[in-house]
């Protein structure tokens, strides 16, 4: 009877799970090569939840690295929808222990420690 019950739950949260990623991924917008999800994940995110998310909305969608990040920067009027604030890139430092974010509108850029699970927007792409 257990067993039973646990379906009905797992068919929610996939159909919840489901209307999460067309909220994220919306109409994405074409810059180059890449595609942009049309929105932010609703919650700031430490790095590793971060890449995990991204990941997991759909095949080939990824966090942007540094190099991509800057030019959602570059194209943020074209693409919009970006909170004055901080986003992560899977861009690691040398070692496993620090990541790179940048913040928007202004292209600085900043490392920490992925220990410290410090929270930051998220914004997907996939390259095409």
């Amino acid at each position: 009877m257990k067993k039973l019950m646990l379906l009905p739950l797992l068919m929610i949260s996939c159909l919840c799970f489901a209307q999460d990623v067309k909220e994220i991924i919306g109409k994405p917008i074409k810059i180059g090569n890449l595609l942009v999800a049309q929105f932010d994940f609703p919650k700031q995110m430490n790095w590793d939840d971060a890449k995990k998310a991204s990941t997991e909305i759909g095949e080939g969608w990824r966090l942007p690295t540094e190099d991509e990040l800057m030019i959602l920067l570059k194209n943020k009027d074209k693409i919009g929808g970006f909170a004055n604030a901080a986003y992560w890139s899977s861009t690691e430092e040398g070692d496993v222990y620090g990541a790179y974010s940048i913040s928007f509108p202004y292209g600085t850029r900043v490392r920490f420690s992925k220990k410290f699970k410090i929270k930051r927007n998220v914004r997907a792409i996939k390259a095409i």
